[in-house]
């Protein structure tokens, strides 16, 4: 019994005067590092840097311009060198003060939480210390809980050695715990008090996890609770997991820390540039999976492919204008993950959170999600998969996530949603670069039933192109110059409209949301409640949906028609992108335009690409005092391919929103078109691409009205009369 107590951990006698110790050695490293790296302000370094030391010179900021400064640190921590420059314009500083407060600051807050960590750590540990000290002491004196006289060493010895096991764990967590920050601190473990590297990674995990080694685990502060409907914009797939609950967590939750250590190792191992497991490509010079090396290399993940699926895998790399830190957080955020891939993923949620990470930061967070996937096409289902999502940091400045599937068979094996589409370890392996920059190695590796695909969109995924990692780095490359042009303070426009930074910012978020209900519409995803509707009159290639809409601001009250189709277009991606966002064509397909060419009134960059704009635009027939209608489009191109977005807009709204207004209450319905790449070899003669057209028209304002057969016939017409359109043109071209 006294060996137990005496805390005979993994086979090493531990004093525990070495947590205090460490912890000590720690932040004074961690802060001495900070202080040297930029605390000094900015008269003192510039001494430093001319050679003889001159008596310090104390220069104290206005409350002003501390009260700006704070309030763009709770913004941005890192401000670039244009950002820093605009701000010692505007306050008066010179930019070295600016770049020096920023730093100072940033270490203040640093050290901060770091001492406040070190207190709350201090404490815990002392509590379970004399927690354990008590139960030593109560063993030297047992008593029997019926007379409440001395007991017999027989009687009490189960329930002693029960609490002292309970005893020994807590602090067996409380030394993974040090051993971490150790390992952290020194670059290496600590030989004295650790198993193999292997067993510290783990044990860090399950301290996250709360697993206390009794065959349970608590519920976690925090989590989300779903209840199936709780979303990004509306409702999604189904409820929790519920074999994930009750008393077989633990099994599930030590089976899934495995699966996640070994899911990350193979990612990693997969990113490495120089490995045989990818080999260059003939026709397009990508990284083509070797199938033979990843067999003999993770043989375990091979085997396990279901019978009748195809393999997907692709491996992209670029560099990304945005800050580890940032990006990683944005993946471990569903929404903020759906809000950066609005035209891949039209839902996700977290429905369990196994770990939040250590000390406060991503490293080690482990989850379990669901989301549907989604390719600009009616003719290709919504991919909806269940998986672990985990992040680990592998060094400063270097971070890794990885998604792999689970498979709970909760509905059976005919009636799992997830059973289509089986996500092997991938993910993206994030290195922080000069300038707020990173490079991104992207990896999608993807088994799935392909006989639910329609023929014309089978070489559009199988080349990759579809769900593969070149569409995800383009699309993330993308978005974040989007982002930054947003967050900018001076937002690029070509228009003399006179419209102020804050109307454009308005209008860029208004275009955003319709450009996200455009995709929920073209790929009827679960995340809104479309009714498929069936017509003996409309082709199978055409997808009709109806939507009731009642309370939604966003949208025109009523019954909503939505009809979408893909087709094959014998023009590149990018031929059909320019000659469908000219204004001058306008008029060869759209019947809004009213015969002639649409005039761009407002033109909003939205990236540094050519045609990543939002415009306003207006026929150029038509007389602004006699017309109250106005048309907002947002295009974009990129190498996956391209979008154009429109929808029709009042006038009165639209100049609420250039005034810098709210629009969410704008009433919109989407129109539009997605060009992708047909997936096909060119070096056979193909030359063309997919064209989605997808409308969504308000066919009555009273959501109780009964949809008629003449409203879906003229909706299905006017999808094939665009097409007929658009094809024609391109041949006179």
């Amino acid at each position: 019994m006294e060996g137990v107590g005496e805390m005979d951990l993994m086979g090493e006698h531990f004093d525990p005067s070495i947590v205090g110790r460490i912890r000590e050695a720690e932040l004074e490293s961690r802060s001495g590092s900070d202080n040297i790296e930029g605390a000094a302000s900015g008269d003192d370094q510039e001494a430093n840097e001319e050679g003889p030391l001159r008596k310090k010179k104390y220069h104290r900021h206005t409350p002003q311009q501390i009260q700006e400064l704070e309030a763009f640190f709770k913004e941005c921590p890192h401000p670039d060198e244009k950002q820093r420059l605009e701000l010692s314009m505007r306050l008066n500083l010179e930019a070295k003060q600016i770049k020096f407060w920023f730093q100072n600051r940033r270490t203040q807050m640093k050290t901060q939480m770091e001492r406040h960590e070190n207190v709350i750590l201090r404490q815990e540990h002392d509590k379970l210390r004399a927690e354990n000290d008590m139960l030593k002491e109560a063993i030297k004196t047992p008593v029997c809980n019926k007379c409440g006289g001395p007991a017999e060493p027989s009687n009490a010895s189960n329930y002693e050695l029960q609490q002292l096991r309970i005893g020994n764990a807590r602090l067996q967590d409380e030394l993974g715990r040090i051993c971490i920050l150790a390992n952290k601190f020194l670059g290496r473990p600590l030989a004295s008090l650790t198993n193999p590297a292997s067993q510290i990674l783990k044990s860090s995990l399950e301290l996250a996890m709360g697993r206390s080694g009794l065959g349970g685990l608590p519920n976690i502060p925090g989590s989300p609770v779903l209840t199936g409907h709780e979303f990004v914009e509306g409702s999604f797939m189904k409820p929790p997991i519920a074999g994930m609950m009750g008393n077989e967590m633990s099994y599930e939750r030590n089976m899934l820390v495995d699966l996640a250590l070994a899911a990350m190792d193979e990612l990693i191992n997969m990113a490495q540039p120089d490995g045989p497991i990818w080999v260059k490509s003939v026709d397009r010079g990508r990284d083509v999976l070797n199938r033979e090396e990843y067999m003999r290399t993770f043989s375990s993940s091979a085997a396990l492919k279901p019978n009748g699926f195809v393999t997907e895998a692709s491996r992209e790399t670029g560099i990304v204008i945005v800050n580890s830190l940032a990006l990683v957080e944005t993946l471990m955020d569903a929404n903020r993950w759906v809000e950066m891939f609005p035209c891949m993923i039209s839902g996700a949620a977290t429905i369990d959170t196994i770990s939040s990470g250590v000390a406060g930061t991503k490293n080690g967070a482990l989850q379990l999600m669901l989301a549907e996937f989604q390719v600009l096409s009616p003719l290709v289902p919504v991919r909806q998969v269940k998986f672990l999502r985990f992040c680990k940091q592998h060094s400063e400045g270097l971070w890794a996530v990885v998604d792999v599937s689970i498979n709970t068979n909760q509905d059976g094996p005919n009636g799992d949603p997830y059973s289509t589409c089986r996500r092997l370890p991938s993910g993206c392996v994030i290195q922080d670069m000069p300038n707020n920059y990173t490079k991104v190695t992207w990896i999608e590796h993807t088994e799935y039933d392909e006989s639910n695909i329609h023929s014309l969109c089978r070489p559009l995924l199988s080349s990759g192109m579809g769900f593969g990692a070149h569409r995800w780095l383009a699309t993330l490359q993308r978005q974040c110059e989007g982002f930054v042009i947003l967050m900018s303070s001076t937002i690029p426009g070509q228009d003399h409209s006179g419209i102020n930074s804050n109307g454009r910012k308005s209008m860029l978020k208004l275009a955003h949301r319709m450009t996200y209900n455009f995709c929920a519409g073209v790929c009827a995803s679960t995340v809104r409640r479309w009714d498929k509707l069936r017509v003996g009159n409309v082709s199978e290639d055409v997808r009709v949906l109806t939507w009731k809409n009642i309370n939604d601001p966003g949208e025109p009250p009523g019954v909503v028609l939505c009809a979408a189709t893909s087709v094959w277009i014998p023009a590149t991606t990018q031929r059909l992108f320019d000659f469908m966002r000219d204004e001058r064509m306008r008029s060869e397909w759209d019947i809004l335009s009213n015969g002639g060419p649409m005039q761009e009134m407002v033109h909003i960059a939205n990236g540094h690409r050519r045609g990543n704009c939002v415009s306003l635009l207006r026929a150029s027939s038509m007389n602004a005092n006699e017309s109250n209608m106005l048309i907002l489009q947002e295009t974009w191109n990129d190498a996956s391919g391209s979008l154009i977005v429109y929808a029709p807009v009042d006038v009165p709204s639209m100049g609420m929103v250039m005034n810098g207004g709210d629009p969410a209450c704008v009433a919109l319905l989407p129109s539009g078109f997605a060009i992708l790449p047909d997936g096909r070899s060119h070096g056979n003669g193909s030359n063309g691409c997919l064209l989605t057209v997808g409308y969504q028209i308000l066919v009555n304002s009273l959501p109780t009205a009964k949809l008629t057969l003449e409203s879906v016939e003229t909706v299905n017409n006017l999808v094939s009369r665009t097409i007929q359109k658009i094809r024609a043109a391109i041949q006179e071209i």
